[in-house]
């Protein structure tokens, strides 16, 4: 949340010295719309933002070009949501000032501020240093050009920036709150693997300075959840949504705490706050169709739209419950991701499955997004009893040629280990990646032929293979970044797929393999908690860190595991 800054002048500091004779029309028309203007702020501070632009615009009426009206007039439309006209304004205002060579830092850092919210990022963060080269002692304006280079990933520029709000205004909650984003970021990254202990004491100071600070009651909610103690990060998550009713955020939080405890019911109902999240903590917009959306009850005609939301693991997941729906005698449309349409076509032959947006005009009689069919499906722990395994089918004759590749020639048969062990994902790839050095201990048993299931340029992960003295084949006839088909191909030739959190586990799991799932100390919900198996997929088996940042002890069982079952010659 960024910080709007109010203007001050000398006008207003002496406003009640000079009001009084204004009113009784003893003053110039100057001094008459300098008392409404005084009159409107005082309004404008209490929350009275009908009356106060009731009043700007009589000013306006008087002086058109009274820029502090206009700005103060557009920040009330920024506030209502018409960012538009709030920037009209605002940029109005500032052009006054500039040609009477009076520019006000509190017009660019407000202009920055609507500038962000319609997205516009880079000239949101030039308004930001302007205000700041005016004056550079507004603390909230350094935090709101922090809270952009945070966002950007230049955590550690944004660092700077929270601290000099610090020290120009130690009480600043925002400071605090934010220096703790800042950490927590950085957690990990620099080999000290303690920055997420320091932002958790910045948000208590935060709430410390600013009780009923609901967002940093979210924050603290998420550093407890991400240290394994979900009970305490449920009861801040509450708390936020004590404080703050329409916190989106705080409400999605607490649906998948709850989901990660088993609580599916509760879960699957707050985890439609999804659809209030903003876009870059949610990564889908709801879309917008005249059709209904599908509660769960039988059609009477037409068929129901089930459209793809979140990434190419999370449709794959929510598929799993495609053969619930079909049981019911419900048609369907499917829209998936097109990477995932000839195998999504194959695996599900009664379901039309389009390209995605590639949407019939016709015969459909409601809608639903795939991440809420287990509000309707999956809502006890029992209810996964009902799920198919596998769900998805490879390509048969593709899936034999990759064999056929792999397997030795002669009577003696490697077990063929395919394996994933890293993640681009920018939130929390850091935390679920695995340098591939250290499944040194692994690459040591004897006796299995391993393959990369790893995404990425080829001749990238070739030269890390090579510098790692990892025994990987890396297939250059597999991108599965374009061709999840053929990818799903290559997985079912497998015996085991070792991997880490990410599209490969719940690629290799509906389709039915042995999967080792290797999970941080605090793992994803859908995982949920202490569990050796997934209810999403019977073929997974869990090993997860028994602290942070611990792999070296998921490594060790997982070699305990495969000197026991795969690294044993077979006769084929």
């Amino acid at each position: 949340m960024n910080h709007p800054v109010e203007q001050r002048s000398a006008d207003q500091v002496s406003a009640d010295q000079n009001l009084r004779p204004i009113l009784r029309g003893r003053q110039s028309p100057a001094s008459l719309v300098q008392a409404m203007l005084l009159a409107a702020v005082r309004h404008h501070r209490a929350g009275q933002l009908t009356i106060a632009a009731k009043t700007y615009r009589e000013i306006l009426a008087i002086d058109p070009e009274q820029p502090d009206s206009l700005h103060l007039l557009g920040m009330i439309a920024y506030e209502a949501g018409g960012h538009e006209l709030a920037v009209t304004l605002i940029r109005k205002a500032i052009a006054i000032r500039l040609a009477n060579n009076d520019e006000q830092a509190s017009h660019y850092s407000n202009l920055g501020i609507v500038l962000q919210a319609q997205g516009n990022i880079d000239e949101a963060a030039t308004c930001f240093e302007k205000a700041l080269s005016l004056d550079p002692d507004l603390a909230e304006v350094h935090v709101n050009l922090g809270n952009i280079l945070h966002d950007n990933g230049k955590s550690q520029e944004a660092l700077v920036c929270y601290e000099r709000a610090l020290a120009l205004k130690p009480d600043l909650a925002e400071a605090d709150r934010s220096i703790g984003n800042a950490l927590w970021a950085m957690d990990g990254n620099d080999g000290d693997p303690k920055k997420l202990d320091e932002a958790m004491a910045c948000y208590q100071r935060a709430i410390a300075l600013k009780p009923g600070y609901a967002q940093a009651h979210y924050n603290l909610g998420c550093g407890l959840a991400a240290l394994g103690q979900v009970d305490d990060a449920l009861a801040q998550y509450q708390i936020a949504l004590q404080l703050q009713p329409d916190y989106p955020l705080a409400g999605f939080r607490k649906s998948l705490a709850q989901l990660l405890r088993g609580n599916f019911a509760a879960g699957w109902h707050n985890y439609e706050w999804r659809w209030q999240c903003p876009f870059k903590d949610h990564g889908t917009p709801m879309r917008s169709y005249s059709h209904p959306l599908w509660t769960g009850k039988k059609l009477a005609s037409g068929r129901l739209l089930i459209w793809a939301e979140q990434g190419v693991g999370d449709e794959i997941m929510f598929a799993g419950i495609l053969p619930d729906l079909l049981r019911t005698g419900i048609r369907c449309v499917l829209d998936c991701d097109p990477r995932l349409q000839p195998l999504f076509s194959r695996s599900f032959p009664d379901v039309a499955v389009v390209a995605k947006h590639s949407l019939p005009q016709n015969d459909v009689a409601a809608h639903i997004p795939i991440g809420s069919l287990p509000s309707i499906y999956r809502t006890t722990n029992a209810s996964f009893g009902a799920a198919k395994s596998p769900y998805l089918f490879a390509d048969s004759e593709a899936r034999d040629q990759f064999r056929a590749r792999y397997r030795d020639h002669g009577s003696q048969q490697r077990r063929i280990i395919g394996l994933a062990w890293h993640t681009n994902n920018g939130k929390t790839g850091r935390y679920r990646s695995i340098e591939l050095a250290q499944f040194a201990p692994l690459f040591a048993q004897p006796d299995i032929r391993w393959i990369s299931l790893q995404y990425g340029d080829r001749d990238a992960l070739e030269r890390e293979a090579a510098e790692t003295n990892a025994p990987l084949l890396i297939d250059r006839s597999v991108d599965q970044l374009t061709n999840l088909d053929i990818f799903a191909s290559q997985i079912a030739a497998l015996d085991l797929v070792i991997t880490i959190d990410n599209s490969t586990a719940h690629l290799a799991g509906a389709l039915g393999l042995p999967t080792w799932l290797l999970l941080p100390f605090a793992a994803d919900w859908r995982w949920l908690e202490k569990r050796e198996d997934s209810p999403w997929y019977p073929t997974l088996r869990l090993f997860r860190q028994p602290s942070r940042g611990d792999w070296h002890s998921v490594i060790e069982e997982v070699q305990a595991e495969i000197s026991t079952q795969y690294s044993v010659l077979s006769t084929q």
